[in-house]
């Protein structure tokens, strides 16, 4: 099972035209967690989409540049592309160049996003939300597979015998789907035979199993060895010394990030006493000390069977050497734990070659 970390880049908005000392601090900070990571050994990093002034990832594909340039085998994901927005060629085009400067170590998690505020910002309409999707998905399946592309569709202009550079080091760029609970995305997912990634930020992972099994079971209809396909877990993470401290370090930021979304969209505000619910072991989040983090992702692992876990980290409001330790000790004490119990030798894996534990 490969092991990573995920961040939306989460920052105090500055709410200013220019000079956002906050989010030039943040990226740098970014910047710093991603060569650490790749110094512990951890297997990926996977920056998402947003455009809202409490995050600063609106272009996933430019940092993980960065990235690629001070770091030597983590791979290097979005988590996700809101594709529905986006224009295919321009997405392979900015990925194949991320695998350039990596040297093959580019991947595209592409999904529909879950904010909106990216619709209206290109001039999409919402009430396209689904066909946008399905029709954006099918053109960079089609780009990644050949180098010149004819396509028609409805919401872009048509490409007639175009070819679209450059092309990525890797024969064809790994594009993970990504989904928060939808059963028609898993089941996509699965006809097409394309990686999944499905995200636990409520409720009881226990509840998100049959996703995977519609994934599985889709895939396996569709003629697709569905033992073969990577799936991959993103949940909320923070690791500290003990877990008393994890948990203080982790509860304000957290709340405070769900509570401003809950106003959004209707949620129960969360107080102490629900998050330490949600750290408990059937719980979400996986916030704790190491040993504790060990035995819940390798419980989460025999409910899923998954090939992939991302630790999603929050930004605003922790020391960033508090994010550092938590980084280091998920790759110096968890990760070999995790591995050992396993049984699985940590290697770069390429594409072709995915983890089956």
């Amino acid at each position: 099972m490969e092991l990573g970390i995920s961040s939306f880049g989460e920052v105090a908005p500055a709410h200013v035209a220019g000079s956002d000392r906050g989010a030039a601090q943040r990226m740098q900070e970014l910047l710093a967690l991603a060569k650490l990571a790749d110094e512990v050994g951890l297997d990926v990093l996977a920056l998402g989409e947003h455009h809202r002034s409490d995050f600063i990832i609106s272009s996933p594909e430019v940092i993980l540049a960065a990235v690629a340039a001070i770091t030597k085998r983590i791979r290097l994901s979005s988590a996700v592309t809101v594709l529905s927005s986006a224009d295919p060629v321009r997405t392979f085009q900015n990925f194949a160049t991320v695998d350039l400067i990596s040297n093959g170590r580019a991947e595209i998690l592409a999904g529909r996003g879950s904010f909106i505020e990216s619709y209206p910002l290109f001039g999409y309409d919402l009430n396209d939300y689904d066909e946008l999707f399905v029709e954006k998905l099918s053109l960079l399946l089609k780009i990644n597979a050949s180098e010149v592309v004819s396509w028609q569709g409805k919401h872009r202009a048509a490409i007639a015998a175009q070819g679209v550079y450059p092309r990525p080091v890797q024969p064809k760029l790994p594009v993970w789907i990504g989904i928060g609970g939808t059963p028609a995305s898993a089941v996509r997912a699965g006809k097409l035979g394309l990686p999944l990634t499905i995200a636990i930020l409520g409720g009881a992972p226990e509840r998100y199993v049959p996703f995977a099994e519609l994934y599985r079971e889709s895939a396996q209809q569709a003629g697709h060895d569905a033992a073969q396909l990577p799936l991959c877990l993103n949940c909320h993470f923070h690791i500290a010394d003990t877990s008393k401290q994890a948990a203080d370090e982790f509860f304000p930021p957290y709340s405070q990030l769900m509570n401003r979304i809950g106003r959004e969209r209707g949620w129960s505000p969360m107080d102490r006493r629900h998050f330490d619910f949600l750290c408990g072991p059937e719980g979400p989040l996986f916030v704790g000390a190491p040993q504790e983090i060990t035995d819940k992702l390798l419980n989460l692992h025999s409910f899923f069977h998954n090939t992939r876990f991302l630790a999603q980290l929050v930004l605003e409001g922790i020391p960033h050497q508090s994010v550092l330790r938590s980084i280091e000790l998920f790759g110096t004490q968890v990760a070999p734990a995790v591995r050992a119990a396993l049984g699985i030798q940590q290697a770069n894996l390429t594409p072709s070659e995915p983890t089956q534990a």
